[in-house]
């Protein structure tokens, strides 16, 4: 019996990528960790991860005795949904960016074939009202033009329609993402009244304000060019292997597993603990720290270093000694969100990947070309078959 658990700490990167300029020029002085470290000096308490190799990536300390090593992104931008489909062993194709200014017009009539009661609610604004429960706009939170958003009133629209509509939009706009969502707790109104002109020609509701997160939120995320039955938890669910999809992991990548996307850190880290301890077969578990991107995108470096000194707390006083002699553990991230930069973007940086386990060597995996290795990594660890992409770096790092 062997878990493997895969511990994404949200937009965690190590330095800016070579090819930043894709994502901004803006992004080339992006380190979200050295910068964290600079701001908070010896508040910043992160022992383990330190001597789990982040000092070796990041201040060429002396190797740990485990595994280390970084991921580029292969993925266009710095996205958590691609990012995440990238770790579950796809490279998700370019897309194009696109606003609501562009499309808006084609977008409409697609819908209206579609059979959907489509108009503009507000003037001088290209937002799509549909069917007077949902609004279709562009996404305010990601880099331009990467998403558009379907933001719904549950009351008019329930969820599974809201996802009918969104596919609908997926089928029409090659953005790298379509987000279709919503809650029962606000209304079509207040959706309407939160929409707002955020860069010149950006048109999209201003999510937080709306009040569509909290209780009876659900979410449903659809990327551009991803091959998601190739991707390790669709590989593990036609296989009998269950899959724990823990924190944003259960929003952001498909399975069929045990899924609970809880956004509170302490909440979440107490329910994997739970879960972890309760399975006795082998079983996956992939979590998602939420609330780091979130302290980036809100340029918060003092929330941010409070997060990173409760997980790694929680890794070294909690976790770890729940493990088993075949039990391993991935932390890594999935890009950056340097709250330092001067914008609340996310950054394009470079990725740790620190791999822990009694049956792990002490070993670099270098630089891998992409975070889909983990995911191919997974499946050969469970012998299941090969991802979409990805390689898998097993061979490299247990004594059999």
């Amino acid at each position: 019996m062997a878990k493997v658990t895969v511990l994404i700490i949200d937009s965690f990167g190590i330095g800016a990528m070579e090819d930043y300029v894709n994502n901004g020029p803006s992004d080339w002085t992006a380190n979200t960790y050295k910068h964290i470290r600079e701001t908070k000096g010896d508040q910043l308490k992160i022992p383990f991860l330190y001597q789990s190799g982040l000092g070796t990536l990041v201040d060429q300390q002396p190797p740990p005795e485990n595994v280390y090593g970084s991921a580029k992104l292969a993925h266009h931008g710095a996205d958590t949904y691609l990012g995440h489909q990238e770790i579950a062993g796809s490279c998700p194709k370019k897309s194009t960016k696109r606003l609501m200014k562009d499309i808006h017009s084609d977008m409409k009539v697609a819908l209206e074939e579609k059979g959907y009661s489509v108009s503009y609610p507000l003037e001088h604004s290209p937002v799509l009202l549909v069917n007077d429960a949902a609004v279709v706009a562009d996404n305010l939170e990601s880099s331009l033009g990467n998403i558009i958003n379907v933001t719904a009133d549950f009351q008019k629209m329930p969820f599974e329609e809201v996802k009918r509509l969104g596919e609908v939009v997926r089928e029409n706009v090659d953005t790298s993402r379509v987000i279709a969502f919503g809650g029962p707790h606000t209304s079509i109104v207040h959706i309407l009244s939160c929409v707002k002109e955020k860069q010149t020609g950006q048109w999209g509701v201003d999510t937080p304000r709306a009040k569509v997160y909290g209780e009876g939120y659900q979410v449903y995320h659809m990327g551009y060019g991803v091959d998601i039955g190739r991707q390790f938890p669709k590989i593990a669910a036609a296989h009998d292997l269950p899959v724990y999809r823990l924190g944003k992991t259960a929003d952001v990548l498909h399975g069929d597993g045990p899924k609970n996307p809880i956004v509170n850190t302490g909440e979440l880290l107490e329910t994997v603990k739970k879960e972890y301890q309760q399975e006795n077969e082998d079983a996956a578990f992939l979590i998602n720290i939420q609330e780091t991107d979130l302290a980036g995108h809100a340029e918060d470096t003092d929330w941010y270093c409070r997060l990173l000194n409760q997980t790694d707390a929680w890794l070294q006083g909690e976790f770890m000694p729940l493990m088993q002699k075949d039990d391993i553990l991935i932390i890594m991230a999935d890009h950056g969100n340097d709250p330092t930069i001067g914008h609340a973007n996310h950054t394009r940086e470079y990725v740790p990947i620190l791999i822990l386990g009694r049956k792990v060597k002490p070993v670099s995996i270098g630089t891998r070309e992409t975070m889909a290795d983990v995911g191919a990594s997974l499946c050969a660890f469970f012998d299941l078959p090969e991802t979409a992409e990805g390689e898998s770096f097993l061979d490299l790092i247990l004594d059999r």
